[in-house]
C-alpha cells in the first residue's frame, strides 16, 4: 500500500520513525514534508499535498492512505479535510484508529505528536492500515451523504439548511 505522510516541525521525529517502520512493513511511503526542522513552518500545504495525493491515488485505483501529524493533530486534520474526497479522522487511541476505517472509511488519519509516544502512534497507524471498511449499509449510506454534500451542498431529503 502507498502511504502518504505529512507533518510540521512538531511531528518531524515521528515522521522519520514512521517512514522507516512503514517501509520495513512493505509499504511505499511518500513524504510530503517537511524535510528539515523549522520551528515556524506551516503545516497546511504539507497536509493538503498529502491528502490530495491520497485522493489522486485512490481515483487511479492505487491502494493508498494518508497520515498527518502535528502538535495536537487538530490543525492537520482540518487541513486534510479541506481536500475534496478526503475523510480525515483525528486518532487518539486504538479504538478511534480502527473505527476511523471500519465506520468512516477514513482515508487519512491525524495524530498529535505531542500527545502520544512514537510507539503509540505507530500502533494507531498499524491498526488504521490493517482495518478494513465494514461495508455495513448504514456506514455506506452516511459516507454517500457526505460525498453528496461535498458535491452539491445538499443531502437529498435530509433538510440541510443553506
Amino acid at each position: 500500500m502507498r502511504i502518504h505522510i505529512a507533518t510540521d516541525h512538531a511531528g518531524l521525529e515521528f515522521s522519520t520513525h514512521l517512514q522507516a517502520h512503514l517501509a520495513e512493513a512493505g509499504h511505499e511511503v511518500v513524504d510530503h514534508g517537511p524535510t528539515a526542522y523549522d520551528p515556524i513552518d506551516d503545516y497546511p500545504a504539507f497536509c493538503i499535498n498529502a491528502a490530495k495525493a491520497v485522493v489522486r491515488d485512490q481515483q487511479a485505483g492505487v491502494e493508498a492512505l494518508g497520515v498527518v501529524f502535528g502538535g495536537s493533530g487538530n490543525g492537520e486534520q482540518i487541513a486534510a479535510n479541506k481536500v475534496l474526497g478526503v475523510r480525515a479522522a483525528l486518532v487518539w487511541n486504538e479504538s478511534t484508529a480502527e473505527l476511523a476505517r471500519q465506520h468512516n472509511d477514513a482515508n487519512v488519519i491525524s495524530i498529535g505528536a505531542r500527545q502520544h509516544t512514537v510507539e503509540e502512534a505507530t500502533r494507531f497507524i498499524d491498526l488504521f492500515i490493517a482495518t478494513p471498511f465494514s461495508l455495513e449499509e448504514r456506514h455506506v449510506r452516511r459516507i454517500a451523504q457526505l460525498a453528496e454534500y461535498e458535491a452539491t451542498g445538499d443531502i437529498a431529503g435530509k433538510n440541510v439548511d443553506r
